[in-house]
């Protein structure tokens, strides 16, 4: 009734690969979400509906269209070739490329509306006070758009650990580095394992309940304020 080596290596790299992306996307989502919480400019909408783009976008298709372009002939092939960097399809940075382009809406979505929410006054507040952009931002906005972040973290991990369609397309199963838990429980379903498929699956009901539970326990509610 217990888990095997293979079913606790695979649930590792599950996390070390969603615990890679949230921190990639904290970095690269941060600066997106700011820019679309706080201009004015036409572009708006379409680069919105970019970032979106992988929530209705089936994740096969999306798959399909990052392995074309970390392939020796697409442009981010051609960027690591020139780098020196062995191609990314069916290695573990592959996946964290295709799962942070899968995850983005995860991450940029809370922190948009987290600094929406701020307003204007706040930072106006700030440069009456003479404080540059860059302190307003980490002095002011930050800490107001904390629960943004937290928001934003949690959903991009566990999304990113409920992937399956996209890291199947671009990681393959190679056991240790592309085989993630969700590709694990395929192979044990194809492989008649149901046994095995009910216990790793059951660890990734109850992690997906918890996080949930986690989030909406959190998250404060405004009749109470």
């Amino acid at each position: 009734m217990l888990l095997t080596a293979e079913d606790w290596q695979t649930i590792g790299l599950t996390i070390k690969l969603a615990g890679t992306v949230t921190l990639c996307l904290f970095v690269i989502g941060t600066p997106i979400a700011w820019w679309l919480g706080r201009t004015t400019s036409r572009l708006k909408g379409p680069i919105g509906a970019v970032v979106a783009l992988p929530l209705v976008l089936p994740p096969s298709v999306l798959g399909f269209y990052l392995l074309l372009a970390m392939g020796p002939y697409g442009f981010i092939g051609h960027f690591t070739n020139w780098l020196g960097v062995h191609p990314l399809p069916f290695t573990f940075w592959g996946l964290v490329v295709a799962s942070v382009f899968y995850s983005l809406p995860f991450m940029v979505q809370p922190l948009q509306n987290a600094f929406e929410a701020i307003g204007d006054k706040p930072l106006e507040a700030a440069a009456t006070l003479r404080a540059a952009p860059w302190d307003a931002f980490f002095s002011v906005a930050l800490p107001m758009a904390l629960p943004g972040f937290l928001t934003g973290g949690i959903l991009t991990f566990a999304h990113t650990v409920g992937e399956f369609g996209v890291v199947l397309m671009i990681g393959g199963n190679l056991p240790g580095e592309t085989r993630v838990a969700s590709v694990q429980i395929y192979d044990h379903v194809e492989a008649m394992e149901y046994a095995g498929a009910h216990r790793l699956s059951a660890v990734m009901l109850v992690f997906s309940f918890l996080v949930l539970l986690g989030l909406y326990a959190w998250r404060p509610n405004p009749k109470k304020a």
